[in-house]
């Protein structure tokens, strides 16, 4: 409930605290005064947007906070889930900066204005005169059919349809994908192809280029081994390898009588089997060297070839040639097995579907309970309400179609004229009736919701007399479940109020400003007999508002 408001340079309002308390609260005050503003001023806390046009002084910042209890509400996982800190004392705050820009705080923690919608949806109902036309909204009326009941068909039913518009979306978007791919299956399928024909291996463009030198030089190549070779050891006796032969057998004949002559032939003899060694693979180096014009052309094809796919394809190696044919096959292979996953998904779908059948049956079944229950309940304070004549039904008609919130149309039938025929409440009702239906909806929630506090902005307009005394007589009972707070002109509901709050205008020498102050007993007497009728009141009216305050 809504324990405390303060509201600071908002239009007329320059500072003021209010401290309301449980039960039914009544709020009065001249037309104008300023009553409305209180509303507005509310509404920033609940998310409505802000300008500086709020702003009573340009120069200051506008703020508005409010203490809730909050208790028992069940609001931690909305918390939780904006990352706030919960208390069962909520405190909301919000600040309009002459710039224009605004802040919200809840529990000190900065929040978004969505936070504060979402919030204020759970903890703060407006009733304003236009709210009447939601009467004639599906979603109120679904709505309403749930909190008498309904509720629980609803979120399973909810759930089921939730599962099943996943598993169709799903479905839609891989037949899409199937139809994209297929239109591209015959163009992969030869990209795939020409990849797979060309046999790639991973290092054969190095190897190849390499044998492309060779043979684009194989005589200079082989003619320099031969020329080399020949240097080396020509069979004769200035050849290198004929004189370290001679060295040796020279060294060995004295090796015996200088000791520094047998390391001296050691390395001679190593010398010899390297050199002898390197002329062995010089001649046989020379002779794996033979030009061929066919394997040469056969070569330079084959580069030309993985030259031409790098190009085409846009890479620069062999290994990525094969990376692509290899992502080729993976998504050919998915083409291929698109068909079997559609299948599998349909029967899912089909599945799901069934399952949304059957919650929407359950689901209409308990719209039926509760429409009968709404009536039955709805009836009584309708012809309390000045319309003895008044009949009310809930019908449900089947769509051909299945929606986020089933298969059912709500109407809600409605006439106050004996003998005339039900039709559709927002064609038959005149404005004063809709105001009366929708106090009596709104009084049959009242002991089912967990909502803390209802404020009714005028629901008198257009109400006097008995009527007048019905009205408040219902607050009263509303106000035993919940926080009622009306705004009203009518005595008979703000004598039956058990919390009293009157605002006013007050001029000083700089501007007109709207204050608000509780009433005590005596002065709400007097301003209850201000009420019925003039001010100063006359004595028969004090004695009228006092008769009517021994209802308190």
């Amino acid at each position: 409930m809504l324990q405390h408001l303060h509201i600071e340079n908002y239009a007329l309002i320059r500072e003021s605290d209010i401290d309301l308390t449980e039960g039914f609260v009544a709020i009065t005050g001249e037309t104008g005064a300023g009553k409305s503003i209180l509303l507005g001023a509310l509404g920033l806390l609940l998310g409505t947007r802000a300008d500086v046009s709020v702003l009573a002084d340009r120069e200051r910042k506008c703020i508005v906070e409010a203490q809730f209890d909050v208790a028992g509400l069940e609001l931690q996982p909305l918390f939780q889930e904006a990352d706030v800190d919960y208390d069962d004392v909520l405190i909301l705050r919000r600040e309009v900066q002459p710039t224009g820009r605004s802040r919200a705080f809840a529990n000190d923690c900065p929040v978004s204005l969505a936070f504060l919608k979402q919030l204020g949806e759970r903890i703060v109902d407006i009733h304003s005169q236009h709210q009447t036309l939601t009467l004639t909204e599906s979603g109120f009326r679904f709505d309403l059919l749930d909190a008498m009941g309904a509720a629980t068909a609803r979120r399973q039913y909810a759930e089921a349809y939730r599962q099943y518009a996943a598993l169709k979306q799903q479905l839609e978007q891989l037949v899409n994908t199937e139809a994209e791919q297929r239109r591209e299956q015959d163009y992969l399928q030869f990209q795939f192809d020409e990849l797979q024909q060309a046999a790639l291996v991973a290092d054969e463009q190095a190897q190849l280029e390499a044998e492309q030198q060779l043979l684009a030089h194989a005589e200079a190549v082989r003619e320099g081994l031969a020329t080399a070779a020949a240097a080396i050891d020509d069979d004769t006796e200035m050849s290198p390898l004929s004189r370290l032969r001679s060295a040796r057998t020279s060294i060995e004949h004295i090796a015996p009588y200088h000791t520094a002559a047998a390391e001296l032939l050691n390395r001679l003899k190593s010398a010899l089997i390297e050199l002898d060694d390197i002329a062995s693979t010089i001649s046989a180096e020379a002779a794996e060297i033979s030009y061929s014009p066919e394997r040469q052309q056969q070569v330079e094809e084959r580069l030309s070839e993985l030259y031409r796919l790098q190009h085409k394809h846009g890479v620069d190696t062999v290994a990525d040639l094969i990376a692509l044919r290899d992502q080729l096959d993976s998504r050919l292979q998915n083409i291929a097995t698109l068909s079997d996953r559609i299948q599998s998904l349909m029967e899912q779908v089909d599945t799901a579907f069934a399952a949304v059948q059957t919650a929407a049956d359950a689901l209409t079944t308990a719209r039926k309970q509760a429409g009968e229950a709404l009536s039955a309940q709805l009836l009584p304070l309708l012809h309390s309400l000045g319309m003895p004549d008044a009949r009310f039904a809930v019908s449900l008609q089947s769509t051909d179609t299945y929606s986020a919130t089933g298969h059912d149309a709500v109407g809600l039938l409605f006439n106050a004229n004996r003998g005339v025929a039900m039709a559709d409440l927002g064609r038959v009702a005149s404005g004063g009736e809709l105001s009366r239906v929708m106090l009596a909806i709104k009084a049959t929630l009242a002991s089912r919701s967990l909502l803390p506090t209802i404020i009714f902005d005028e629901i008198d307009t257009g109400v006097s007399g008995d009527i007048a005394g019905a009205v408040a007589r219902m607050l009263c009972q509303m106000g035993q479940h919940m926080q009622v707070v009306a705004i009203t002109h009518l005595p008979q509901i703000a004598a039956r109020a058990s919390g009293h709050l009157k605002v006013y205008k007050q001029a000083d020498a700089d501007r007109t400003v709207s204050l608000i102050r509780p009433l005590s007993h005596e002065e709400r007497i007097h301003e209850v007999a201000t009420m019925l009728s003039a001010d100063p009141p006359t004595a028969a009216a004090l004695q009228t508002a006092a008769e009517l305050m021994q209802h308190d």
